[in-house]
Formats: structure tokens, sequence, C-alpha cells
């Protein structure tokens, strides 16, 4: 029998995940009224719009998964908000910035929160009801904040809720992807697959921004940045070019979780000509990423099969061509030395320079290198003089073993 857990975090952690997703469906949708706007996370408030480093709009997010309940004036969510907006800024500020809550529930007909939403907003109604349920309302956990509501002066009180909106009705967790999808991609990326990488290249990026206002380590995220971001994505789906899908760091995480090419046949072939350890690890990142690279722009019909087979094709053909040359120069009967630095040499050659790509406009040098280390995994091509004596010597080892 299951053991029940008196401190279930999952609700806090939905809404922390809610929080940051829901900021970036902010910033895109908020972007034309504040075009030299940014957004915070945790830094004024849960969300916060900020012009010129000065916070313009507070935003509170509130996460209820799949409730049927309305947010009305006496409910505790409600009163945390006020709470909040209370402890950190001025309630009679006439001057502050906007106090806004974003919920997932509806407000009550009748209610202060159905008061505070839209453009046809009704403070004076809603400074009203709060007044009410302030006074009348018996629950305990909001005590504390309905007397301070009420001392407030009744200019103040009335500054306060002027400057208070309610969006309700937010879309649940599981439909914000969508409504950040719908928001960018009307018109654009007619291939399920495409759209399905592009919008998988965006929450990447923002996760990364996320991190880094959580961190400290940037304050917030500005309209300007998000555009630019999404021009230099989109610009990877035009014609001629490819979107970049795998990472530095996902070869870091492969190897912290035991990935491992040590003793892969491009491993070894590169050990023939001597390369260092250090020259090694860098091929086995370039590789992974190559390899991987390929099968994600296959999977999500970025790219066809055949394309790759041509690509790839056009890669041994070069390559034969500088193979060739390596042996022609060799002096006949040359020491292990010489064949070792001929192959070390023509490696280089052929890795450091880009004569063929996959895409017209796709240049990549990672992706070039880790073809290469791939087709030389397959023995199609070598950089030793002997290698696919070495190879096959190398496969009858291992059906022996």
């Amino acid at each position: 029998m299951a053991s029940s857990r008196s401190h279930d975090a999952s609700a806090s952690a939905l809404g922390y995940l809610y929080q940051a997703k829901w900021a970036l469906l902010e910033l895109l949708r908020g972007s034309f009224e504040r075009p030299d706007g940014a957004i915070s996370l945790e830094l004024h408030d849960d969300v916060a719009w900020e012009e010129g480093h000065r916070p313009v709009d507070l935003l509170q997010t509130k996460y209820h998964q799949r409730s049927a309940r309305t947010l009305g004036d006496r409910d505790d969510d409600l009163w945390r908000t006020i709470r909040s907006w209370m402890d950190t800024h001025d309630p009679g500020d006439a001057d502050g910035p906007w106090l806004t809550l974003v919920t997932t529930q509806q407000a009550r007909d009748g209610s202060a929160a159905a008061a505070l939403r839209g453009a046809d907003r009704e403070p004076d109604v809603a400074l009203r009801l709060l007044e009410h349920a302030a006074a009348d309302s018996q629950a305990r956990d909001s005590a504390d904040i309905r007397e301070r509501f009420l001392a407030l002066s009744a200019s103040d009180r009335a500054v306060f809720v002027a400057r208070m909106r309610v969006i309700d009705g937010s879309p649940d967790i599981n439909d914000l992807d969508q409504a950040v999808r719908e928001r960018l991609l009307h018109g654009f990326l007619s291939d399920e697959g495409r759209r399905k990488t592009f919008m998988e290249q965006l929450w990447a990026w923002w996760w990364e921004q996320v991190v880094a206002m959580l961190q400290k380590k940037r304050t917030s995220v500005s309209v300007e940045a998000v555009h630019r971001r999404l021009e230099q994505i989109r610009d990877d789906y035009t014609v001629g070019r490819l979107p970049n899908l795998v990472s530095r760091s996902d070869w870091r995480a492969a190897r912290a979780a035991g990935e491992d090419y040590s003793e892969r046949c491009f491993i070894h072939q590169l050990r023939w000509i001597s390369l260092s350890q250090s020259e090694l690890e860098k091929a086995m990142m370039d590789y992974y990423r190559a390899y991987n690279q390929a099968i994600q722009w296959t999977d999500d019909h970025l790219l066809d099969l055949e394309a790759l087979g041509d690509y790839q094709e056009s890669l041994v053909d070069e390559w034969e061509r500088q193979f060739a040359r390596m042996l022609r120069k060799l002096p006949e009967g040359a020491a292990e030395q010489e064949r070792q630095q001929a192959g070390e040499e023509l490696l280089w050659q052929v890795l450091e320079t880009v004569s063929v790509r996959v895409k017209d406009q796709y240049d990549e040098i990672y992706f070039h290198r880790g073809q290469h280390h791939c087709l030389a995994d397959e023995a199609r091509v070598g950089w030793h003089a002997e290698f696919r004596e070495r190879v096959a010597a190398l496969t009858v080892r291992a059906s022996h073993a």
C-alpha cells in the first residue's frame, strides 16, 4: 500500500513551472503594447513588466490544476495576493505599478475580481466589494491582511484598488505550449516536424533565461531579446539552412550518464595517427553531436535520408582524392612515424575545411568533423595509410572476443 505524503510539493512545483512558462506567453502577448519592455521573474514579484529597469506591472500568478472553483471576494488566493502587494509596494502610490492577478480560475460573477478584468474595469465596484468582504469575512487565514486593508485611509484604498487588474481563465499549464505556438507559428512552417523542432528550440532558450533570472545572473529578458532570438531560429528554417539541435551540454550530459566511445572504430583510427587524449575527447563530442543531429533532422523531416546520403557520398569522394594524394607523397618503405604524421596532416586538412555542405548555407564545423568521424566509424574513410587492414584486424578481434 502506498504511504501517504504529508509534504507533497507537487502543487508548488507546478505553480513555479506555470509562472515561468506563463511569463514567456506574457512577453510575447505584451510585446506590441510594450516594445521597449522586459519581463523579470521573482525580482519585483512573481512576474513583472519593466520599462527602463523600473517595474510598471506586478503580476501574481495563481495556478489551480483542473479546478472547477471560481474566484470570490473572500478567497485566500485574492487576499494572499493583496498581502503580497501591500508588503512590497506603497498601496497609496498613485504613480505605482499596475497590480495584476493572473489565475487559471474564473472570476465569480458579481465579484471584485470580475469587476477588475478586461477593458471595462470597474474599480469603484471592486473597492466596495472588497471592503465588504474584508469587514464581513470570518476566515482566520486572511484576518491580518483584511485588517491592514481596512486600516488604510479611504483615499489610499481607492488608489490601491484602482491599480489592480485581473486576468482570469488563464490557460492550463498543459495548454500554455499551444498558446505560445499559436501566437508564433500562424502561417509559418506548414510541416508539423518543423513546427515541433522550432518550439523545442524556443523553449530550450527560454528555460536558459529562466534559470539565469532565478540565479540573479540577469535581471530580466526584453521584448527585443526574445524577438532577436525568434529571428535567429526562424533563419534556420529558411531555404539552405538547418537548426542546431544538439549542443555541447548535451554531450556533457551524455558523458556523465556513461556514454563512452573509447573503443569505437573512429577512435581507434585516431589513435593510429597518435592523437592526444584531449583531441580524442573533442572527436567524441563532435561524433555525438553530428550523429544525433542527423537523426533529429531526419526524424523531424528537416532533412531526408537521401539528401543525407548524398552529402556523405560527397564527403567520401573528397576524402578519396586527398587520401590518394597522401599515399602518392609517402616515400616507398616509409617508417611508421612518417605514416602517422602523414595521416594526421590528412586528418586536419579534411576536418578544418568545409568544402561540402549538407545544405547550401549550413557550414557548422562540428557537424563537418563529426560526420567524418561517423564515416570513419564505418571505415568508409580513414587517416592511416593502412587503415583498412587495421580495421579488418579490429573486426576479427571483436568477433573472437
